[in-house]
């Protein structure tokens, strides 16, 4: 069992368990954590199958446990809790913090073996599956001692469909890093090197879309809303891998010809530059038919001062001010999306500039990485401390 201190308070002892450590939100949300609990001085870990964001975990010397823990075989997810366990008590860890479902179970058998306090982030609304079989595989999230919920809508989400008390829900936003995420900080060498490496015009607005090449991404959603324009002043640009899809991204590249857009798309798989892309672009969409768990584009696109035009379901209700740091559209409705870019792309500048001052202001007043950071922090230090 975990080591328990009597008559004073404990000082926390963390292990971050994720599935991988590749290119997501969970994983960079696991990093800023780990970098903050080391600048203040807390000991921490990370347990996962690994792979290429690990480097950063080294920069930083938080020190990485390679288990399979992408794995959903329930043989796999005893033995991983099992391994869990011995690191748990060789490192004095009382606080093991679940951020996706199958890790979370082995995660969760270990912390029960050694008395360390269970916590789980509740990422996304996950899939109930036919008549709600994959509830019970999903409810392993709401096990935690503590919960923390991304969104107010992932608050909801949890509470009416797993009837996790209130008073046990932690809110705590996704961050951006706003030092990352800075206009000034875009030097013009970035801006003509990515205008080059893209081949993007320079005479027209760029709309920016950046999301995986899957239905409910709405890719489909913009060549629509384009088509409907009436002047042909913009240049719409896709971030997004298809993921091993072939079906989706055929059926948009033929809806932009169909439509006589050639020429007016680029299809980019990939970028290490994110706040350069937003730079350049004058508009940066979020056009999700389903609802964002948070939206991290739409924040990220308001740290840069960007006219955010996003879908009015999930979590950008929350961050984004309608009207004022940004605009909601009606959901899967390319109509509506299309009256938003239009007066978008007409915009007065100095109407522009006002909307870019509220979208800044907006995200370092709620949305950034130490805000998130130290309000995970202030849960770690209350559930360490709890009877």
């Amino acid at each position: 069992m975990v080591k328990m201190s009597k008559g004073k308070e404990q000082k926390p002892v963390v292990l971050q368990i994720l599935p991988e450590m590749n290119q997501g939100g969970v994983e960079r949300g696991t990093i800023e954590i780990a970098d903050a609990l080391t600048k203040a001085g807390i000991e921490n870990f990370v347990a996962s199958q690994g792979g290429r964001l690990t480097y950063n975990l080294d920069k930083i010397k938080v020190k990485h446990f390679t288990l399979p823990l992408k794995s959903k075989n329930p043989v796999k997810m005893y033995l991983n809790s099992l391994k869990l366990a011995k690191i748990i008590k060789e490192n004095n860890i009382n606080i093991v913090h679940a951020r996706s479902r199958a890790p979370a179970w082995s995660a969760y058998w270990a912390a029960k073996k050694t008395g360390a306090k269970f916590l789980t982030t509740f990422h996304g609304t996950y899939g109930l599956g036919p008549k709600g079989l994959k509830k019970f595989y999903n409810r392993v999230m709401t096990y935690g001692d503590l919960v923390i919920a991304i969104s107010n809508h992932i608050k909801k989400h949890m509470m009416e469909n797993y009837n996790v008390p209130e008073s046990k829900i932690r809110l705590i936003a996704r961050g951006v890093d706003i030092d990352k995420f800075d206009p000034e900080k875009v030097t013009s060498e970035r801006l003509i090197n990515t205008i080059k490496e893209y081949n993007l015009p320079e005479d027209k607005q760029i709309i920016l879309l950046i999301g995986r090449l899957t239905r409910w991404k709405g890719q489909h959603l913009l060549i629509e809303a384009a088509a409907k324009l009436k002047e042909r002043n913009f240049h719409c640009v896709f971030i997004g891998d298809a993921q091993g899809r072939v079906r989706y991204p055929e059926e948009l590249k033929k809806a932009i010809k169909d439509n006589n857009l050639s020429g007016c798309f680029t299809f980019i798989k990939h970028t290490n530059d994110v706040p350069t892309m937003m730079q350049i672009a004058s508009i940066v969409l979020s056009t999700s038919t389903e609802p964002e768990a948070f939206g991290r584009i739409a924040i990220e696109g308001q740290a840069m001062g960007k006219i955010v035009i996003a879908s009015n379901v999930g979590g950008s209700l929350e961050n984004i001010i309608d009207g004022k740091s940004g605009w909601l559209y009606k959901n899967n409705d390319a109509g509506s999306l299309a009256e938003a870019l239009d007066l978008a792309l007409h915009l007065p500048k100095q109407r522009r500039e006002e909307i870019a001052k509220a979208a800044i202001k907006n995200v370092h007043d709620h949305f950034t990485t130490q805000i998130m950071c130290d309000k995970t922090i202030a849960v770690y230090n209350e559930l360490i401390n709890m009877k």
